[in-house]
């Protein structure tokens, strides 16, 4: 029997076990590649064609030497697309090759019912592939070196978006035209002798001055409320030219289509290795193969200090949960048992856990989720801890161990990926069209160079001085550029 006949088999009996657990995701196609071709494409993040830009053939080039040097090994690559597409590594064992397609088939389900992917676009393979073209057609237009050089300033931005966008309407639902066609027009009078003892000439006259103040100031000052999606601000506001504008909307769009993958990567990684452990241990796999599946699981998930392994902290949590909603171990009535021996041996025999995980993988992210289900018996049990780099010993050691601080400590690594929140403030402002940023400190201060940064690549396409408001040693500081230098100075918070 031919590779690709085995394979296909492999995929009709793999996928059969998935739907029978339940699973439910779009039409899975699977592509063998040799681990050159793989590489490739993981360097163009899982699809086949994307623009020219030289990141790609510095993440091919890193990934290569991984593999040749063997300190790494693509197992599995998945696309959330209609029909999801997936790659197979063509020189891996028939063990290795189950595994990835139950992995896979997890990560479809999770793609297709998860309410953050709900509004990404699910022909993203087509829409690559057509930013590509449009892409190739400015760089035979404009040039390659001008092309490339608006992207990388581009790219630097990618993660000045909202990425709660999809989900929160944050700009006012009425149109400004109809907020500026407002005007005052009294309280409402049943007779009208009595219009001017209720609405008097000089409060009249007040109310229509406010209004005409505020909708100088609203003109002055834009945007009305502070815009935390800083590209479409520049995209709407900015003086781009035309194939500016248009590199900066691709640049934009694919950020969109990639930000619910990092807002659940704990979840999305922890649900396809939960199956492919459930698929594998209870269906697929072999008795000749459990020694190799065992060998090859233990490396996915195993950890390490200072760092959080999504795969193991994934899978471990949505096991909890499922024990937890099997023994019935939540509600007042466990919360409220003071009885440490009583909690342990707490069990209802309800048999929710496969409902409840299901119904999680529905309606949370990697916040939520961490931030509902995430208890002190868990952090025990997987030796959870705040760990730090002790340079005086050179060695990573535990620096606490309270559950609070552990849960807190997660939480801050997770909300916004762990970056700094920047909003538009003001795109007039002090009346000379300069744009103001500010930075929502939430305890921890800006990089300083990486901040500068910033500033220059927001100035170049704002084409005006850009400011942005920040917190320094507990101090407000704001930072300047104007095209040419860097300026600072201390402000009033």
């Amino acid at each position: 029997m031919s590779l690709t006949a085995r394979l296909y088999d492999l995929k009709q009996e793999i996928e059969a076990y998935a739907r029978g657990f339940g699973l439910d995701f779009f039409e899975t196609i699977f592509e063998v590649l040799s681990y050159d071709e793989l590489n490739m494409v993981a360097a163009y993040g899982g699809f086949p064609n994307r623009y020219p830009h030289w990141r790609f053939g510095m993440d091919y080039d890193q990934l290569a030497k991984g593999y040749e040097y063997g300190l790494s090994k693509i197992y599995e690559m998945v696309i959330n697309n209609d029909p999801c597409y997936a790659y197979l590594l063509e020189s891996n064992a028939e063990v290795d090759q189950k595994l990835v397609m139950a992995h896979v088939f997890g990560h479809c389900d999770f793609f297709k019912n998860n309410f953050s992917f709900g509004t990404t676009n699910r022909k993203m393979m087509d829409e690559m592939a057509n930013h590509a073209t449009r892409a190739r057609r400015w760089i035979d237009r404009i040039g390659l070196e001008e092309v490339e050089d608006f992207v990388d300033r581009a790219l630097s931005l990618e993660n000045l978006i909202d990425y709660h966008a999809p989900y929160i309407a944050r700009r006012p639902s009425r149109p400004a035209e109809e907020l500026e066609g407002q005007s005052f027009t009294g309280f409402k009078v049943e007779r009208e002798y009595m219009r001017g003892y209720v609405n008097p000439p000089d409060y009249m006259a007040e109310q229509r001055r406010k209004i005409e103040e505020q909708h100088k100031e609203r003109e002055e000052r834009f945007p009305e409320h502070p815009e935390r999606d800083v590209l479409l601000f520049l995209l709407e506001h900015a003086p781009l030219t035309r194939w500016e504008f248009d590199l900066l909307s691709i640049i934009r769009e694919e950020a969109y289509y990639f930000a619910p993958q990092g807002q659940t990567k704990i979840m999305n990684e922890g649900w396809a290795s939960y199956w492919h452990s459930t698929i594998m241990t209870q269906r697929a796999l072999d008795d000749s193969e459990l020694v190799d599946y065992a060998d090859h699981c233990s490396a996915t998930l195993g950890t390490r200090p200072g760092s959080i392994n999504p795969y193991k902290l994934g899978i471990e949590l949505f096991r909890h949960l499922e024990e937890r909603w099997n023994k019935g171990r939540f509600g007042k009535e466990y919360d409220d048992c003071d009885d440490l021996r009583e909690r342990r041996d707490w069990d209802r025999k309800l048999g929710l856990g496969r409902q409840k995980i299901f119904e999680v993988r529905r309606h949370y992210n990697d916040v939520t989720f961490i931030d509902e289900f995430l208890t002190p018996e868990f952090a025990i049990e997987q030796k959870l801890f705040v760990y730090g780099f002790n340079e005086k010993r050179n060695v990573w050691e535990i620096v606490d161990r309270e559950f609070k601080k552990i849960k807190a400590k997660l939480l801050h690594q997770l909300t916004n990926f762990g970056q700094p929140i920047i909003e538009v403030i003001n795109g007039n402002f002090d009346n000379r069209a300069e744009l103001l940023l500010a930075h929502k400190h939430e305890g921890v201060d800006l990089k300083m160079d990486e901040a500068r940064d910033t500033l220059r690549c927001v100035q170049t396409m704002w084409k005006r001085p850009v400011n942005l408001v920040t917190t320094l040693d507990a101090k407000g500081l704001i930072m300047r550029f104007d095209g040419k230098e860097h300026s600072e100075k201390r402000t009033e918070m």
